[in-house]
């Protein structure tokens, strides 16, 4: 497939949020944030955080559509589509973390009640954003549970890496936990991503050319496709990278998502460094963008076997 950069930095965007909104609410049932008014600060500029990489995910959104005035149909196939289903929980959640962050700013009580149905909220888009893909059975690298547990388990290691951030910075005592979770989660991802990616090497295509056309003939070669340029088919369902390409996409989001930010997460939290901190959430977010463009690209549609002489 051919990635659409708005979806990648959407999906991006709105994982570091939820994870972060997640980690701020653990820390208010765990008793953080009753009383202290500098606690509570901490916990209203989290939630304006949240809101805003959920805003900035919303907007991105726009820019993958042809008819963007007409954005409010795809919510309208709710009862069949998980692009309709999540386009309804994305602004639930949203919506959620913004009445939860406004309650704690104006001190007007039930942020429990709001954080409850928000974190309902973020539970349930997470798992209508992996739907979107993993439903579509047809590109095997996509159809797995992997695909929904790699989508909750990035979005819970970028958000308590930036929590862990923004922690060193605002409420120090929150660090060690915040940190911790941090190690747990990108530890925990980094090893549902490599299993996924184990799983995909495996794969082999159900079609081929001859089970396409009917032929048995053990060398069929495609010459030409019938026109003479591209099309929508030979621009949106392949990315136009070599093998090789794709080899240095793998081994440096492996690195940069995983491998970097672990190391300087141990390095900020032995030495107390928000600097080191700050930087594992910054190496941590290109490194997911380099993996979300690694997801899309790896799913290999059978369409390509008709035009993979262009391709």
């Amino acid at each position: 497939m051919n990635p659409a950069f708005s979806v990648i930095f959407l999906t991006t965007l709105i994982g570091a949020g939820q994870g972060l909104f997640l980690a701020l609410f653990g820390a208010e049932l765990a008793g953080f944030g009753g009383q202290a008014e500098a606690e509570r600060g901490f916990l209203v500029n989290g939630g304006i955080v949240v809101v805003g990489l959920t805003g900035l995910g919303l907007l991105c959104s726009f820019f993958h559509l042809g008819r963007p005035e007409r954005a409010w149909r795809t919510a309208t196939m709710w009862r069949t589509s998980w692009l309709s289903r999540e386009v309804i929980a994305l602004p639930l959640f949203g919506g959620g973390a913004f009445c939860w962050t406004v309650a704690h700013a104006t001190g007007s009580g039930g942020t429990l009640a709001i954080g409850l149905l928000t974190v309902l909220a973020c539970a349930g888009l997470f798992i209508c954003t992996a739907m979107v893909y993993a439903s579509v059975r047809f590109l095997q690298e996509w159809a797995s549970a992997f695909t929904l547990v790699n989508y909750a388990l990035l979005g819970l290691a970028s958000g308590c890496t930036l929590a862990t951030a923004l922690a060193a910075w605002g409420a120090p005592g929150l660090v060690p936990g915040f940190g911790a979770a941090a190690l747990v989660f990108t530890a925990a991802a980094w090893l549902s991503r490599a299993l996924s990616l184990a799983r995909n090497a495996r794969l082999k295509p159900k079609s081929t050319l001859q089970s396409a056309i009917g032929i048995r003939h053990p060398q069929i070669a495609q010459r030409a496709m019938g026109f003479m340029g591209g099309s929508f088919n030979t621009r949106e369902f392949f990315h136009g990278k070599s093998a090789l390409a794709l080899r240095q996409v793998k081994w440096g989001f492996l690195l940069t998502a995983f491998v970097l930010p672990l190391g300087l997460l141990t390095l900020g939290l032995a030495q107390g460094s928000a600097a080191a901190l700050g930087l594992a959430f910054g190496v941590q977010y290109l490194g997911l963008l380099a993996e979300r463009w690694f997801f899309f690209a790896q799913a290999n549609h059978p369409q390509n076997l008709y035009y993979q002489v262009i391709s």
